[in-house]
């Protein structure tokens, strides 16, 4: 029996799962669980990444009694985007920054000024998110933060250091940041003169299943672990998702479904044509070689904050049986628009999407929540049709992967909206390709392909099939009329 831990952070809570492997099934335990909030004041959102470190170590000590055994490994990962410096003596140089922080409003736009959008694409095949590190970036160096840096680490990264002593940068993560060059796999030194940054404080990034060191002998004091190696998985936890996929063949497309949903196919190269531009399609680096080919949509991001502004506390399962229950089709929202990123108050935020596209307001808290999964049912339906238009290949099912296949209705919603079967699971998606890539880089599960077909094997995954197709057809031109008014 093999035994590894996965510390699987998200941005709104994180998780550390020992994963017990008996050559054909993995087997999954939660040993420790704790919250991971935006810390938000003085007009600013940053993220206390010591307390999170502190967490980390409290939930390695637990888990050390908790599974009596060594485990073979321990591997980490976190959200993209964000990042830390580093001053000469290893200290944090700057505070913090998290994606959703208002400091890159309007730097995007600006910085296509200093280089064309096509030529950025071109070099990193990456998304236009105006939270993507190259404006994070650009806003540092305008504020100061890089007079005393020495050392760029993204969170992960950061994260692996306080662990190992070992300063680095893992690749699918950094291809996260928009200024990594997706055909050298570098950091790309155009961008980085645009930003007068030395490339020296970056360093060259390295492969998800590369062994990185032994955990300092502080932290195996204070945790009770002996030398047991960090191994990196996919450190962006959407490409640890992915990994987890457990599917076969090509002709599929995957969701991975949390705070955001990260929806695209698996290719063996970068598509950085200039349909893919045009429809703002990302290219961030995976595991064995892989790129995902992919789009951010909101998420349930929107459900959560719908669910803070509710007066009434209910629980998740309460807003899907109400939502449930609400009239389908009566308001439609865009669920990437801006304004929904980060509102104080989601529901007022979907009020004032509501008047500036003419519509009434939800009347009801099930309502609410109603139109903002039909939302995403029809990103989903969009992007699943320009994933087609950019690249030739078969697409005749959906895997959706994460927290967010456990909600039921927006399983059958992502059926009907896209008019293909949907398998749900599993739940823990990214814990689990964190996982299964330290098995492989162990030799205890041979590749990518045997990963999948050992999470098939191991966790139950729900099928859901399309229904109601005439009407999502008609609701699609309802949405698309509406969505052109804003």
């Amino acid at each position: 029996m093999y035994n590894y831990l996965a510390i699987d952070i998200g941005a709104g809570s994180g998780r550390i799962i020992h994963g017990s492997f008996d050559g054909s099934v993995l087997a999954l335990d939660a040993t420790f669980r704790f919250t991971n909030n935006m810390l938000s004041g003085k007009g600013h959102c940053r993220w206390d990444v010591e307390a999170l470190f502190n967490e980390i170590l409290k939930g390695l000590k637990i888990s050390a009694k908790q599974i009596s055994v060594t485990p073979a490994s321990i591997g980490i990962d976190t959200w993209g985007c964000d990042y830390v410096l580093l001053d000469e003596n290893d200290n944090i140089a700057c505070p913090v920054s998290a994606y959703r922080d208002s400091r890159t409003d309007g730097l995007m736009e600006k910085f296509f000024d200093l280089l064309p959008k096509s030529e950025i694409y071109a070099k990193t095949g990456i998304q236009f998110l105006q939270f993507n590190t190259l404006y994070q970036l650009r806003a540092a160096q305008q504020n100061g933060d890089f007079d005393t840096a020495k050392r760029f680490l993204m969170i992960p990264d950061y994260l692996n250091y306080r662990l190992t002593g070992i300063k680095s940068n893992e690749y699918s993560n950094a291809t996260t940041t928009q200024v990594l060059n997706s055909k050298s796999n570098d950091w790309d030194e155009d961008l980085l003169d645009i930003l007068k940054i030395d490339k020296s404080i970056f360093e060259k990034p390295l492969l998800p299943g590369t062994v990185l060191g032994p955990l300092l002998d502080s932290i195996q004091d204070e945790t009770a672990l002996s030398d047991i190696p960090v191994i990196l998985p996919a450190t962006h936890d959407t490409g640890s998702a992915v990994a987890a996929v457990p599917a076969t063949g090509k002709d599929w497309a995957y969701i991975s479904s949390g705070t955001w949903s990260l929806m695209g196919i698996e290719t063996e190269k970068a598509v950085c044509a200039d349909l893919a531009l045009d429809y703002n399609f990302t290219n961030e680096g995976g595991v064995a070689g892989t790129f995902r080919l992919l789009k951010n949509i909101m998420g349930l991001w929107i459900v959560r904050g719908l669910k803070n502004s509710f007066k009434k506390d209910y629980s998740y399962e309460d807003l899907e049986n109400m939502a449930r229950e609400a009239e389908p089709f009566v308001t439609f929202i865009d669920a990437n628009d801006t304004s929904f990123l980060n509102p104080e108050c989601m529901k007022t935020a979907i009020d004032r999407y509501c008047l500036a596209t003419g519509q009434k307001t939800p009347q009801s808290d099930g309502a609410y929540v109603r139109c903002a999964l039909e939302g995403l049912g029809f990103l989903y339906k969009e992007t699943l049709e320009q994933l087609r238009d950019v690249q030739d290949q078969e697409i005749n099912k959906i895997h959706v992967i994460g927290g967010g296949c456990q909600d039921k209705l927006l399983c059958q919603i992502t059926a009907d909206a896209t008019g293909l079967p949907v398998f749900a699971g599993p739940c823990e998606g990214t814990a689990i390709g964190n996982l299964v890539v330290q098995a492989i880089a162990l030799g205890h599960i041979k590749d990518l392909t045997e990963a999948r077909k050992v999470v098939a094997n191991s966790f139950e995954i729900k099928i859901f099939t399309a229904n109601n197709k005439a009407d999502w057809d008609n609701a699609w031109h309802a949405f698309q009329k509406i969505r052109g008014q804003k």
